[in-house]
């Protein structure tokens, strides 16, 4: 069973937040709070905080679970687990921290989604999956599978059997959260999903309004099947805008692809991580 949980909000660090800030309004729409010395970049459905610190760097992924339910078998099962976690719980919601082991906090909360007004001549874009690099994908994935209790819908092994990628979710949607093997452990992108093909041509054009290329794409990637593109922030980090990304049954088999340039685009060149 999956755990039930969604994607709410990333916190990434920069060492230039304003500039990053302002690339996010201007490209995509957020709405900008300065909070302390973190700017809170916000629109209908996604969330990105950002912190000072390194580039290219995950401080803290929050999760949301709808049902109580849920939640509560979420942490039952980190504490039978014997998973070091903190629970915290006020009057808005109850919520547990935890740690992976590259370092990043990791928050699930129960409770109502939080709403922000979107800009009206943008299409809608939820925050719906993240991916990191890592120098130890199978680990990493070990962790969140055992640890955690997410699901792996794809992995992606090189000619020796060794790891290339994996594709882990958290609901119905084919993955919340992609690692793929690279030198160094680091941020790759986040992806907001649009409602159809027609919508990311819309947002396509919406980069081409304000002067951006893209990075990536227009494609299509073999695990998950969406289609998709990618710009790059001032940070290089990847921001992806996809769609129409496989819905899974809960007794669908894990695939299994080969580490080529095919399998991350079924289209044309891929951006290979390792």
């Amino acid at each position: 069973m999956t755990l039930g949980a969604v994607l709410e909000r990333l916190v990434l660090s920069s060492p230039k937040i304003t500039e990053l800030a302002a690339f996010y309004r201007n490209a995509f729409g957020y709405n900008i709070d300065p909070v302390g010395d973190e700017h809170h970049c916000e629109s209908d459905q996604r969330s990105i905080w950002l912190r000072p610190g390194p580039a290219n760097q995950l401080q803290e992924v929050h999760w949301r679970f709808a049902k109580p339910a849920d939640f509560d078998r979420f942490v039952d099962g980190l504490a039978q687990r014997q998973v070091t976690f903190k629970q915290q719980k006020d009057a808005a919601d109850s919520c547990v921290w935890t740690t992976d082991p590259e370092g990043r906090r990791l928050r699930f909360r129960c409770g109502d989604v939080v709403r922000q007004k979107a800009p009206q001549a943008l299409p809608p874009a939820r925050l719906q999956h993240f991916a990191v690099r890592s120098p130890a994908p199978k680990a990493l994935a070990s962790y969140y599978i055992e640890q955690l209790g997410f699901t792996p819908s794809d992995w992606v092994h090189d000619a020796q059997g060794d790891v290339g990628a994996v594709f882990l979710r958290t609901d119905a949607e084919h993955h919340a959260m992609a690692i793929f093997r690279a030198p160094q452990s680091r941020f790759d992108h986040f992806s907001c999903e649009t409602d159809d093909w027609l919508q990311l041509r819309d947002w396509a054009d919406q980069m081409a309004a304000v002067r951006l290329p893209l990075a990536w794409g227009v494609g299509r990637h073999g695990p998950g099947n969406d289609t998709f593109f990618m710009v790059l922030d001032p940070d290089g980090n990847l921001v992806e805008i996809s769609s129409d990304l496989e819905v899974c049954a809960e007794d669908r088999p894990i695939g299994q692809w080969p580490h080529e340039a095919r399998t991350l685009n079924l289209w044309g060149v891929a951006i290979m991580r390792s």
